[in-house]
This record gives structure tokens, sequence and C-alpha cells, in this order.
């Protein structure tokens, strides 16, 4: 009875918790917050000053007394009051726009293969960030329920999550994880590659987001048409202000150790993968999600490496999102995909 009041009277929030972007899907809303998971905080009167998209135009230009943090290095919380901060900004943003009188329950994805005490560092931050009752999954299970794999049938599914600070694989089926990697290979490395061999190939030094851009706008890991970009830095011998042009072939060089490193980690997943759920794989193909699947050419290298087909789901970066928004619809039928006994957590 109190379960169908509450569900009348307080809202259903999924948070696709993020070391670069956080998505917040509100029930009845769909995906209503996409922003940086950046908290700008002023360390004299430790205030926080800007939360997400404001935040991140702060990186790299910010004075002595204010600090744009990313709170969360390779999908785990580095910041836990920071992170706290910015998930009660989000929760509240997402609560106002459907008012109720109790408050959400909120679904949080973290990465697979999450220590308890990390898995423990997020479930505290939500429920201090004002959540009434907080469920945990982990990210490529809820991709995978995003992009209505038939996670629940006898069969095996691949799911790959490229994101910002990690790259999780995961082996599913029959509504549990069979097999499941993390990878710290991911959307910040690539750009730390891009800045090294600027560095060392160029002699220029770039910033973090002139290297996400530079990544965005040419990036790629087969030969494909001509991309050039102009990109603008220090130059390492004079001190001074440099633009040079750099291609398309220039980034691939610069990203090719990573992306083979990927490609090795993948092909190890699938050596321990039971015989049976790998004959399911090559039938159905691997599923890529996360902004790392939108790198141009990323599913045909990795189709030509493994010799399975590889699909960018539909909307790679919204899947974990999309995920949460599911299971929160029906969390009954999803009780055993959600991390550890509810139940046994300190009741709010």
């Amino acid at each position: 009875m109190f379960e169908k009041i509450y569900k009348l009277i307080s809202n259903d929030i999924g948070i696709d918790l993020g070391t670069s972007n956080t998505l917040v899907y509100l029930k009845g809303h769909g995906i209503v917050i996409n922003e940086p998971s950046v908290v700008a905080v002023n360390i004299k009167t430790n205030q926080v000053l800007a939360v997400g998209a404001k935040a991140k135009e702060m990186l790299g230009r910010t004075p002595g007394h204010i600090k744009a943090i990313r709170p969360l290095v390779d999908g785990v919380i580095s910041d836990f009051e920071v992170t706290e901060e910015m998930l009660s900004y989000l929760i509240n943003k997402a609560d106002k726009m459907s008012k109720k009188l109790a408050r959400p329950r909120v679904l949080v994805g973290v990465p697979t293969g999450t220590t308890n005490v990390e898995t423990r560092a997020v479930y505290d931050a939500a429920c201090s960030a004002g959540a009434r009752e907080v469920f945990l999954v982990e990210e490529p299970m809820a991709a995978a329920i995003g992009v209505r794999l038939p996670i629940k049938d006898p069969v095996g599914s691949m799911i790959i999550d490229i994101g910002g600070g990690t790259t999780d694989i995961a082996v599913i089926s029959l509504g549990g994880v069979v097999k499941s990697k993390n990878l710290k290979i991911a959307g910040d490395r690539l750009n730390d590659d891009i800045i090294t061999y600027m560095r060392d190939e160029f002699k220029i030094l770039v910033g973090e987001r002139t290297a996400e851009m530079v990544k965005i706008a040419i990036g790629s890991v087969i030969p494909g048409e001509y991309m050039e970009a102009e990109v603008h830095g220090r130059d390492i011998l004079t001190g001074l202000p440099r633009a040079v042009t750099v291609t398309d072939s220039d980034i691939r060089e610069a990203l090719a150790f990573s992306i083979r490193e990927l490609c090795d980690g993948v092909k190890d997943m699938l050596e321990t993968t039971p015989p049976e759920i790998l004959s399911d794989i090559m039938h159905r193909g691997i599923n890529l999600s996360g902004g790392g699947a939108l790198i141009s050419g990323l599913d045909q290298l990795l189709q030509s490496v493994l010799k399975i087909p590889v699909y960018v789901v539909e909307d790679p970066l919204s899947a974990v999102a999309r995920g949460t928004g599911i299971i929160l619809d029906d969390l009954s039928f999803f009780k055993e995909v959600l991390i550890g006994n509810q139940d046994e957590l300190p009741p709010r």
C-alpha cells in the first residue's frame, strides 16, 4: 500500500553517473539532463559555483581560488563531498521538473567490477544528496536493457560500453552477468594519448578540452576520408602561442596503442567465455554503446580483428540512462539485475 502511495507522491530518477558526462532520466519525461561531470568550487569558502556545462567551461581557465573538479576518476568517486554536491544538484533539478511531495527513488549505474567500498560510496552519496531509496545497477547491464537485448532469455549477449573513464565489457544471459571485464582504456585515456602525441611530434602543449575536440572532429581508427583540424596551443621551445594543422592519420597514430589494447581486452574476454554462449555471440554479434562507440571505424576494426559482427547501438550515449528508466518502470521484474540485496543496506 505504501509503495502505491509513494508512486503517486514521489519521482523515480535514473542516473548514468559517468566520468565525463552524467545523464539523468526522469520517469514519465525521459532523459531530462545531460551535463559534464564537472563541479567548480571556491576553495576559500567551499562554495559550489557551478555544476555541469558551466563548470566545464572553467576547466583550465580558473584563478587560484577556484577549482574546476572532476569528482569521478575511472568511473569511481575520487572526491566524495563534491560528488554529493553534484548529485544533489542533478537530483533536485530533475525533481523540480515534476514536483512531488516525497523524496525521489534513485537508480544509479556504476561500472562493472567496482569494489564494495566504491559501491557503498555511490550509495551513500546518492542518499546524502536527497534520495529516499537508492538502487544500483552495473552500467553494461543497464545499457543492454536500454537497447532492448533479451537479457532474461537463455541466449548469450555481449555488450561493450565505452565511457569516459572505463570500458565495461559484459557477457549477459538469463538475467545475469556471466563474464565481465573493466578496462581503463576509454575517452579520457584517448584524450591523454592525443595530448602526448601533440607534445612529442609537434612540440606543442594542448589542454584536455582541445584534445577532446580534435578527437571528436577528426578521430578515427581506420583510414577513410581525409580530414584535418587546426590546433592551437603553447610552443614548448619558445613558450609562445602556436597553431598547427593535424590530420586524421596523426590522430590514428596517436590512438593506435590504446585501441590495440582495447581489442586485446575484448579478445581475452572472448577466450574465457563458455563455448555455448560464444556461439550465440557469433550469431547475434557484439553491441557497442557509450560515447567511445562513436569513434569513426571502431566497429569495423573490432569486426575485422574478432571475426564477429559488431554493431553500434542506436543513440549509444544514452543507452545506460534509457536502461535505468526501463528498470524503474518495472523494478520488481528487474530486481535480480540490481547490485546486492537492497534490504541489507541501512535505512534512510
